[in-house]
This record gives structure tokens, sequence and C-alpha cells, in this order.
């Protein structure tokens, strides 16, 4: 018998953000935590294993039950009161 990976999330989780790197990636994931929205993250191995984020390699998925897709990406839609933050990690 076949043993369930439940670290897999299922079918139902879908794919809201794509990011560079596990920092960015918890920081949103904590931002829609405290929304009560359930998050899995889907981490690319060998930036993890090797501690770097450039080229895809670092790139971690942010996915969420399909059934909370539409508030989470309200909640990490830049708003337009809010300044934008420019990305300096190039």
């Amino acid at each position: 018998m076949a043993r369930k990976n439940e670290n897999k999330p299922s079918d139902d989780f879908i794919i809201v953000q794509v990011v560079q790197g596990e920092i960015k990636a918890n920081v949103l994931k904590s931002h829609l935590e405290s929304e009560g929205i359930p998050v899995f993250l889907r981490y690319e191995s060998a930036g993890r294993v090797f501690g770097i984020a450039v080229d895809g390699i670092g790139e971690v998925k942010v996915m969420v039950p399909r059934e909370f897709a539409d508030e989470a990406r309200r909640v990490i839609e830049p708003k337009e009161d809010q300044p934008q933050q420019k990305d300096n990690s190039a």
C-alpha cells in the first residue's frame, strides 16, 4: 500500500505568487496567515541547499487552498495608496 506524502499539498492548493528566496516567501506566508489564510510553500531544492536565489534557483511557490485564492491575491496585491518598494536584490 502506498503511503500518502503528508508534506505534499492536495490538488486543491493553487499557486498565488512565485517569489525569489525563502525570506520573501516566509514574510508573505506570515502576512497571509495573519489574515486567516492557510499557506503552503513549495521550494526549489537547489536554492534551499546552496542558499542562493538567482535565475529561478531559490524560487518559492506560495500556495493556498483553492477556496482562499481570490482573497489571498487581494491581500498580497500592491495598494495604490502605499509606495512601492524597490527591489535591490539584483
